[in-house]
């Protein structure tokens, strides 16, 4: 049995999100290294270990203050070697969240490679310049792509043959408990009703003048904000005697806040940043049992809002319009029926069941007995691509790296290599057939699907 060495930009325990849900899963048959981004200290290098969950060991390189690019590199590499070595990991997959940490992966001999592209993370703000050109490489050396959303994954899709798509799922039994009378959490417990609730992260993503607006237009209505800020400043934030900002609470929290709201808000904004967004508070307000208001998201209006099951609004105007109906079908029984009949389909146990049996295929594929010896993180691939990497004169950088390493290969090596960057020019075995994912639903009328 295969152990699971994942790289990642989130840290474990930010917020409760995609890569725990899945990877706890894995947890539970396997072992999984959770290799996080390195923090700086004036210790001497070393891997700062903790449980993340069962099964689970997170690992976070730390480093000293004022090591270059290159030695912080080469230093998080022999780390990560080591505490494979230290914990007799021999047969492991590599699964990625972020293409940043490519370099450090260069000399292992994985089974296979997942990319689960969760987001566009070069829109996100602050994104490296290089990660557009390492998301390249990254997914032409996959085994399988899987993407966070229908969006991404009609964006993407031509880049790979065996990509899927698998978009926000929900552990409906979680969230469920929210539908029954409960406690008021103490520090929400003053906001008078109606509430109108939003969990997640508060960055970028949220268009502060909608929601200022919409506070501004309704001082009747609370409005309440359950999540980090991260990535603008707390100044940044509107402020008005009906808007609260809760903070961070666990996940097991959640169920308890979101109890006591009347409607769940996603006051996304419209921008490079949400453009390919699948936001799994959709299906976790409707677990709850709230309706659903939302910006023009469009994995949400796709998914959701052509099913009637969220509205959907950009403007303040529409917004509070959006608000005031959604208040009248709070109780709906007609409305939770449609919710549970589209949710049963969406749990994060049939999603990570779908995704794990893409992977084990990907480590039984045919052509990889016939003699694969050199992968794109391989030594063939490594000096080349460090040596280009952190040239100050290189133009192409990595990709220019892999394309001296496929001719460096089997004949049947780099045809393999290459049908991953020349659509409609591979067949995925039968094990791998796309079917495994679900299909997306039609656009709705007169919008273009991306």
């Amino acid at each position: 049995m295969y152990d699971v060495v994942c790289f990642s930009h989130l840290r474990w325990q930010f917020v409760f999100q995609r890569p725990q849900h899945l990877l706890t899963r894995f947890g539970r048959e396997r072992r999984v290294l959770y290799v996080e981004e390195p923090i700086y200290s004036d210790q001497a290098p070393h891997l700062s270990c903790h449980q993340g969950a069962a099964g689970v060991e997170v690992l976070t390189p730390v480093l000293r203050h004022g090591m270059s690019a290159a030695e912080a590199e080469r230093v998080q590499t022999a780390l990560v070697k080591q505490a494979l070595v230290e914990r007799t990991v021999k047969q492991y997959v590599l699964w990625f969240y972020t293409p940043m940490a490519l370099p450090l992966a260069l000399g292992l001999e994985p089974l296979a490679i997942v990319y689960d592209c969760m987001d566009e993370l070069s829109a996100f703000k602050d994104a490296s310049l290089e990660l557009v050109r390492l998301e390249r490489t990254l997914i032409a050396a996959a085994d399988v792509v899987f993407t966070g959303g229908y969006s991404l994954y009609e964006a993407k899709r031509e880049q790979h043959p065996n990509m899927h798509p698998f978009p926000s799922s929900v552990d409906v039994a979680h969230f469920s408990a929210a539908r029954g009378a409960r406690e008021d959490p103490a520090d929400q417990a003053p906001f008078p009703s109606p509430r109108f609730g939003f969990c997640g992260v508060i960055d970028e993503r949220m268009d502060l003048a909608l929601l200022d607006g919409v506070a501004l237009a309704r001082p009747d209505f609370s409005f309440v904000l359950v999540g980090p800020v991260a990535k603008i400043e707390r100044h940044e934030l509107p402020v008005r005697p009906n808007l609260h900002y809760l903070g961070a609470k666990s996940y097991a929290e959640l169920p308890a806040y979101i109890g006591g709201w009347n409607v769940g808000i996603m006051p996304f904004a419209k921008n490079a940043a949400t453009e390919f967004i699948s936001p799994t508070k959709t299906p976790e307000y409707l677990a709850a049992g709230k309706p659903v208001v939302s910006t023009s998201i469009t994995d949400v209006v796709r998914t959701y809002g052509v099913r009637g099951l969220c509205r959907i609004a950009d403007t303040v105007d529409a917004f509070v319009v959006a608000c005031e109906r959604a208040l009248l079908e709070e109780h709906s029984k007609h409305r939770l029926e449609r919710v549970d009949e589209v949710l049963a389909s969406m749990s994060w146990d049939q999603t990570w069941k779908k995704m794990a049996d893409l992977v084990e295929a990907a480590t039984r594929a045919d052509w990889r007995r016939r003699g694969l010896a050199a992968r794109v993180h391989g030594s063939a691939f490594a000096g080349q691509a460090a040596a280009s990497w952190w040239s100050s004169s290189h133009s192409s950088g990595l990709e220019a790296a892999s394309r001296r390493a496929w001719r460096s290969r089997p004949a049947q090596v780099r045809g393999v290599r290459r049908s991953l960057a020349v659509p409609n020019r591979h067949v995925a075995p039968a094990s791998t057939s796309t079917s495994a994912s679900p299909s997306p639903p039609p656009p709705p009328s007169g919008r273009r699907s991306r």
